[in-house]
C-alpha cells in the first residue's frame, strides 16, 4: 500500500474543478459592460504572456505556460492579437522571431481576471485564520514558480 501524501489527488480534483470553471467565470462575470473579444482563449494568452519570464516573451514562451503546441499557440496570440491584446514586434536579439507586449486593453483584461482570482480565493478560504491564508498563498506561489518558472 503507497503511503504518500494525500495532497497530490486533492490537488488534481482542485485542477479539474477550476480548470472548467475560472476562466469562463472571469469572461461571464464582465461580459456585460464587457468587449466581445474578453474569451477564454484571449484571457489565457494574456495570462500566459504576461507569466512568462523573460526580456522577450514569444510565441514558443505562450506555449511553454499554456502545455500546448507551438502551432496552436501561435494561432491562439493571432487571434488575441487581431482582438487588440498583443502586439507583435521584431526581437532585437533575432530578427526572425516575434516578441509579444501585451496592450492597454490587455492590461485591463488582466487586472480584472486578476481581481476576480483573488475574490476567489478568499471565497474559498477567507474564513481562515489570516496567517493560515497567508501560508496558503505563499505555498500556491512557491509550487507555481517552480513548475511555470
Amino acid at each position: 500500500m503507497h503511503t504518500s501524501s494525500p495532497g497530490g489527488p486533492a490537488l488534481f480534483r482542485l485542477v479539474r474543478h477550476w480548470a472548467r470553471q475560472w476562466a469562463p467565470d472571469v469572461v461571464q462575470r464582465f461580459d456585460d459592460g464587457a468587449p466581445p473579444a474578453w474569451t477564454v482563449p484571449n484571457l489565457f494568452v494574456i495570462q500566459a504572456i504576461d507569466g512568462a519570464a523573460g526580456a522577450e516573451v514569444t510565441v514558443a514562451d505562450v506555449a511553454r505556460q499554456l502545455g500546448i503546441d507551438r502551432s496552436v499557440a501561435s494561432r491562439m496570440v493571432g487571434e488575441a492579437s487581431r482582438a487588440g491584446f498583443v502586439v507583435r514586434s521584431t526581437s532585437t536579439r533575432d530578427a526572425r522571431r516575434a516578441v509579444l507586449t501585451l496592450t492597454d486593453a490587455a492590461e485591463e483584461f488582466l487586472s480584472a481576471s486578476q481581481a476576480h482570482q483573488r475574490q476567489a480565493f478568499d471565497g474559498l478560504v477567507g474564513h481562515w485564520p489570516r496567517e493560515d491564508q497567508e501560508r496558503f498563498a505563499g505555498y500556491l506561489n512557491r509550487l507555481a514558480a517552480e513548475v511555470l518558472g
